[in-house]
């Protein structure tokens, strides 16, 4: 009986004394907003229009011939 007790209470004070602290994290929300991104260079000629590609980001496009300069 008294070895069980001081199991007991040594037990008790080791996880006192080991200096554990749960901490609860911090999580930071951003709302999602649509961000314009400027030309990086000037126009390819005339009839390009600055867009915006859904899958491939901003980019210079021709109704007729495209994209300028592909997706890479």
């Amino acid at each position: 009986m008294k070895n069980a007790l001081l199991i007991i209470v040594g037990s008790v004070v080791l996880a006192a004394a080991s200096g554990c602290a749960v901490v609860p994290a911090r999580v930071a929300v951003a709302e999602p907003s649509a961000v314009y991104i400027g030309p990086t260079y000037e126009s390819p000629g005339v009839g390009y229009v600055w867009e915006y590609h859904a899958r491939y980001g901003w980019g210079w496009h021709h109704p007729v011939y495209g994209w300028h300069r592909g997706w890479r």
